[in-house]
């Protein structure tokens, strides 16, 4: 039960259109210019843009995965441990980090398995 950073970063090509840039101590997850995730590989933890009730869900069902990064707007940010959660729920957690940021056209097409996208 734990992903390895390599392990997190090939989740990242099941998405389309994911640009990853260096932030120094981080890197930060965009997709059309817009970001909804950072990896600090030091600590092996990845902070993901979630609604501010999946936020709060997450950290009150498992704290010990899951802490409150901040907020913004509508959005609640969440650090995950890697070495704390299994790839299919980081997965899921990643797309929809991703969902909630990319362009809806993008979404749509993904959703619907469009083969462009591949």
């Amino acid at each position: 039960m734990a992903v390895s950073v390599g392990e997190f970063l090939e989740m990242l090509n099941e998405l389309p259109e994911v640009v990853q840039s260096d932030g120094g101590e981080w890197v930060s997850l965009k997709v059309h210019g817009k970001g909804f995730g950072y990896l600090w590989e030091k600590t092996a933890t990845v902070g993901l843009k979630a609604t501010i009730q999946e936020q709060i869900a997450l950290v009150a069902e498992r704290p010990e995965v899951f802490e409150a990064q901040f907020t913004s707007g509508q959005f609640g940010w969440v650090v995950v441990h890697l070495a704390k959660i299994e790839a299919d729920e980081l997965f899921e957690l990643v797309t929809e980090a991703w969902c909630l940021t990319a362009p809806k056209r993008l979404v749509d097409a993904h959703e619907a398995g469009s083969p462009l996208l591949r």
